[in-house]
C-alpha cells in the first residue's frame, strides 16, 4: 500500500528540516524536506560513518553548496550527488526549499 505525507505536517527536527523517511514507512530511502530562510548556513557534516550517499534537489530559492574545499551554486532544478565521505554544507541567499534523498 502506498504512503503519502504532506511535509508541512511533520514537525521540523530544526531549521526547518522535516524528515519524511519515518512517515513514508520507508525502509532504505531517507527523503526529508528542508525549508529554510534567506541567509541560512548548515552544518558541515559528513555520512561517512552511515555509508550514505545523498542527493540535494533545489526546488525554490538559490543557494551554495560547499563540497569539501569548492563551492556549488544551486539554482532551482539543479540536482547535486554527494559521495558519503564528502563534508558538505549549504547555505542559502534567499528563502529555500530543498529535496534531501540518501541511502546508503
Amino acid at each position: 500500500m502506498p504512503s503519502k505525507i504532506n511535509y508541512e505536517d511533520v514537525d521540523p527536527v530544526a531549521d526547518g528540516l522535516h524528515f519524511l523517511r519515518e512517515p513514508l514507512d520507508a525502509e532504505n530511502l531517507g527523503v526529508s524536506v528542508l525549508d529554510v530562510p534567506a541567509d541560512w548556513s548548515g552544518k558541515p557534516h559528513d555520512h561517512a560513518d552511515e555509508g550514505q550517499e545523498e542527493v540535494y534537489v533545489l526546488i525554490e530559492g538559490s543557494a551554495t553548496v560547499t563540497v569539501e574545499d569548492e563551492t556549488v551554486e544551486m539554482e532551482p532544478g539543479d540536482a547535486l550527488r554527494l559521495a558519503p565521505e564528502e563534508t558538505r554544507a549549504i547555505e542559502t541567499d534567499e528563502e529555500s526549499t530543498f529535496v534531501l534523498a540518501g541511502a546508503p
